[in-house]
């Protein structure tokens, strides 16, 4: 991975740790001064390191990969296929071994040693490590002096310097050293350091490239480290160099002493070792450590079964993305900077392939064109895998074949630029993105059968989503029409100069051509502008496909493809997975801090495209929202918008829901933190019908995060989560708040507790606001049934009270009813499934009847069961349903005891019933009374069967 910092991607930070540094006296050890500002500098992380918090020290989270010694012959083997090896362990080398004396290298000379590897396995990282080891005295301290260069920044200098200039224009302080004067074996205690030497294009030919052995005469710079290799200058020095797979052969065999490849995580247990340096060693954010580490244990286990996270956890640039990804998930938190998903994912290619070319040939070298012919390799990897990754997405496939690959990443190859280019491509980048597919077996594949997949899968819906952003699915006729645009376009100024001098011998009719001929970039902005729309309409279409409604949310797959499925796995699984992450990465890379890491990568998104596909999107979504959308899929919705980070468009979209719907969703910290953010885009004035957030495993710290989309809100359900008596403080707050106007609070199955309840209560007097209160199964109990009547006075707008299954008795039911029949506005109370008497349920009819003289003369309707004494109650089917939706979570034995009573009931009022019409509507809900009865049996039954088992 690309995480060292060289000179021509930090200067901005060296300038200010230049700056920050007192100038060192005269007497100053200038090596001293030199491994400090090293130590700076190499201990400086790069801006994606900041999705941990930016607390990390590259000591705590180095992990060190595999790391091979191979003779000549063996350095174009390719990598070990699997992270978990077969057959014998592999002798692992160390930097400080690479640097032992070889038999048949020339004693007086220093070695010359070569490290290369594919993208991803961790050169850089090696060096960063290696470079402040060195400082701090733990590794090769044989050297006296380590001077380290940057390729890419040496084959940026046009003009000609000496070794000696060289190193004192990158180091000041060591322009004067005598280590590099060349005189007598001084240098014998230097190492250079050159990191990507395929960037320089060394020519190692004597014709081209002159030899010299002083290091104060000026050449340019690829001769100079072409002289340092040759061992002319400098001999005794020695030198390390790092290079990509296809560069091995960059330079001479006879000029390198030792070859080593990299090699990534070889096994399970340095992955894991990285993972726990990254997830583990952080400050307290909120999460539990035991939390912690059983999310490494589940990761730990998915890795052991040889999944495809394994292959892809072979690099370690895939271990960083998935911390990256769990962090995300899991470690939220409201205070800190906003990120996305596609952010992270952009991150992680800018990473790898931030300022990496695919250069020019040696004809191009010749005629000084190197610059302009140079393009960007991540823009070469989305007109390849990208094109085969969008070809995956539109046909539903994960898994591609040899000729697959060759249609689509080969392609039409026509020139020899573009066959070494190729060549290049397939043997340092291919294997990055794509992996042989594991047999199910576990026998190798034929040739003819093998087939490739993604390591990661969420990267092929990215690569499709920036191929079809960047407009690279363009028809045919786009692609021809945007060429003649061009040219036409160039050639207007000269066309307008001749119209000016030929209008003079020209007949008028004859300029129709000429206007024809203005007026076709026109058209062309016209197609184009239709394209926009066309992306836009893809993914709202994919946002919204049928097939994938009633699939887990996006976040829920994206954690099981890292962590596993666990429990009873699916029988038969579709190979026809549903790519519900690639509309989301659509929109993800319209936000402008994305686009302007893709600009860094050379792959530009312009301003007028992301303003015409959002134009055309908004009408898209506006349309589709009009439907009912299940949970899940309304969950995939506002995570679109907050990758989005579009305020105005999430305004205008929010401005069209009225209620959203979220019940049986695993809220995680992450998904709150999404719901606030989206909702906090809203005017102030915005309000939800209704937020429904029942069944959503939440707890009182993801009750916090959700604090500004509950001042969106009218109705709030809370039903069914794990909310304690903490939680009722945050509630009280909330009915306290000026801001918010919560009209329906709905408690039922919370856990608050006699304490919990009471301190919700105490803010009953003072909010205005609420009209229906449901504390349904919250251990109100007698003692909270009291106080709830005593301040219901103090609370003169609330309308319904549902206090129903929590153990309240006859005294405290009918003190509670005639409170509410001396309120003026409440009109039902829900009391089911308290132990109430036959004579307690007979009074608390007649106490809810109005009376002549005394009370206010309005009706409370008191809902104690299916019966009101020899009549039915008229919500009898409203307590059936509610008892048949929440009996699998109840206490069967609780609720088989009021069931019963309610049939009792039932039977007794039937046979005071006379007319034959309203007997059999009293058997009509028995019956309805037995079925739930019933299907209570056929939920438990299985349960004893395990139980017995």
């Amino acid at each position: 991975m690309t995480h060292i910092v060289f000179p021509n991607q930090c200067l901005d930070f060296l300038r200010w740790t230049l700056a920050s540094q007192s100038v060192p006296p005269p007497s100053a050890d200038p090596i001293e001064v030199h491994k400090r500002k090293l130590e700076l500098w190499f201990s400086h992380l790069p801006q994606e390191e900041k999705q941990f918090g930016g607390y990390f020290l590259p000591e705590t989270m180095h992990v060190d990969p595999l790391i091979l010694e191979r003779e000549p012959a063996e350095k174009r083997t390719p990598l070990i296929p699997s992270p978990l090896l077969q057959g014998p362990p592999v002798p692992a080398c160390t930097m400080e071994q690479l640097f032992e004396p070889v038999a048949d290298w020339g004693g007086a000379r220093g070695l010359n040693v070569m490290l290369y590897g594919a993208v991803g396995t961790g050169k850089t990282t090696v060096v960063r490590k290696l470079v402040l080891d060195w400082c701090a005295g733990a590794a090769l301290t044989q050297f006296k002096l380590l001077v380290p260069f940057s390729c890419e920044d040496l084959s940026q200098l046009t003009r000609a310097s000496s070794l000696r200039d060289l190193v004192g224009r990158k180091y000041l302080h060591l322009r004067r050293i005598p280590l590099l004067s060349g005189e007598g074996d001084q240098a014998k205690e230097v190492l250079f350091l050159f990191n990507g030497i395929e960037k320089m294009k060394l020519d190692f030919r004597i014709g081209n490239t002159e030899l010299c052995s002083d290091p104060s005469e000026a050449l340019p710079s690829g001769a100079v480290v072409v002289n340092l290799l040759r061992k002319y200058l400098l001999p005794e020095a020695s030198i390390l160099v790092t290079t990509r797979l296809s560069a091995v052969e960059s330079i001479p065999q006879k000029y390198v002493a030792r070859y080593a490849q990299i090699c990534g995580f070889d096994s399970a247990e340095r992955q894991r070792a990285y993972f726990t340096s990254r997830l583990l060693q952080q400050p307290s954010t909120g999460v539990a450590q035991p939390n912690r580490e059983a999310l490494i244990e589940l990761l730990y286990l998915n890795l052991q079964r040889e999944s495809r996270l394994a292959q892809a956890c072979f690099l370690p640039a895939y271990c960083w993305l998935t911390c990256a990804t769990l962090h995300f998930l899991h470690f939220t938190d409201a205070q800190a900077p906003i990120r996305t998903f596609t952010g992270i994912y952009t991150s992680f290619l800018r990473l790898n392939f931030g300022g990496e070319v695919l250069g020019a040939g040696a004809a191009a070298r010749a005629d000084g064109s190197v610059q302009e012919r140079q393009g960007s390799l991540m823009l070469y990897v989305v007109r390849t895998v990208g094109k085969l990754a969008f070809d995956g997405v539109t046909n539903k496939r994960t898994s591609f074949s040899e000729s697959e690959l060759e249609q689509w990443v080969g392609g039409k190859t026509k020139t020899d630029e573009e066959l070494r280019q190729l060549a290049v491509f397939r043997t340092d980048v291919l294997d990055f993105f794509l992996v042989p597919c594991p047999s199910k077996d576990g026998q190798e594949q034929d040739a003819d059968e093998r087939r490739y997949t993604f390591a990661v899968p969420a990267m092929q819906e990215y690569l499709a989503a920036l191929y079809v952003v960047l407009g690279e699915n363009k028809t045919a006729v786009e692609k021809l029409t945007r060429q003649v645009s061009v040219a036409i376009g160039q050639v207007n100024e000269e066309v307008g100069s001749m119209v000016a001098v030929l209008s003079k011998f020209i007949p008028l009719r004859i300029f129709a051509v000429f206007n024809l001929l203005q007026l076709f970039p026109k058209l062309y902005e016209r197609i184009h502008t239709h394209n926009q729309g066309r992306i836009a309409r893809t993914l709202a279409s994919e946002m919204f496909r049928n097939e994938d409604s009633f699939n887990e949310d996006v976040l829920d797959q994206v954690e099981q493809g890292l962590l596993g499925l666990h429990g009873p796995q699916p029988e038969k699984q579709d190979e026809r997975q549903p790519f519900e992450l690639y509309p989301i990465f659509m929109g993800g890379l319209l936000h402008y801090d994305n686009r302007v890491l893709l600009q860094q990568l050379g792959c530009s998104i312009k301003s007028t495209t992301v303003s015409q596909i959002t134009r055309a999107l908004r009408k898209y979504l506006v349309r589709e929202l009009n439907k009912p959308q299940p949970p899940e899929e309304l969950m995939d919705l506002l995570v679109l918008l907050y990758e989005f980070q579009n305020p105005r468009l999430t305004a205008e979209i929010l401005s069209t829901i009225r209620t959203i719907r979220l019940c049986n969703v695993r809220m995680t910290p992450l998904k709150c933190f999404v719901l606030s953010s989206v909702l906090s885009c809203s005017p102030a004035s915005y309000r939800l019908e209704e937020l429904n957030l029942s069944s959503c495993y939440l707890t009182h710290d993801l009750l916090e995060m959700l604090w500004p989309a509950f001042r969106h809100t009218h109705n709030l359900n809370l039903q069914f989560n794990s909310l304690g008596p903490d939680s009722c403080i945050f509630l009280s707050d909330l009915l306290l708040d000026p801001k918010s106007d919560i009209r329906s609070l709905q408690l039922c199955d919370n856990p608050l507790q006699e304490s919990g309840v009471r301190t919700l209560l105490e803010a009953l007097p003072q909010d205005q606001s609420l009209r229906h209160l449901s504390l349904m199964h919250t251990g109100l109990g007698d003692a909270g049934a009291r106080q709830l009547a005593s301040i219901l006075h103090h609370h003169a707008r609330l309308q319904e009270l549902n206090v129903a299954y929590n153990n309240i008795g006859d005294s405290a039911a009918l003190t509670l009813v005639d409170a509410c029949r001396e309120h003026p506005n409440i009109h039902t109370v829900h009391l089911y499934l308290n132990p109430l008497s036959n004579v307690g349920k007979q009074s608390l009819y007649v106490r809810g009847v109005p009376t002549d003289h005394g009370g206010t003369g309005r009706r409370v309707q008191v809902l104690a069961s299916v019966t009101e004494g020899s009549d039915l109650s008229e919500s009898w089917h409203p307590i059936l349903s509610v008892i048949t939706e929440n009996a699998s979570t109840w206490d069967p034995k609780r609720v088989r005891e009021q069931l019963e009573v309610f049939l009792r009931d039932l039977e007794w009022g039937r046979q005071q019933q006379p007319s034959w019409w309203k007997r059999m509507h009293f058997r009509k809900v028995e019956k309805g009374v037995r079925q739930v009865l019933q299907r209570m049996d056929k939920d438990t039954a299985p349960k004893s069967r395990r139980n017995a088992k």
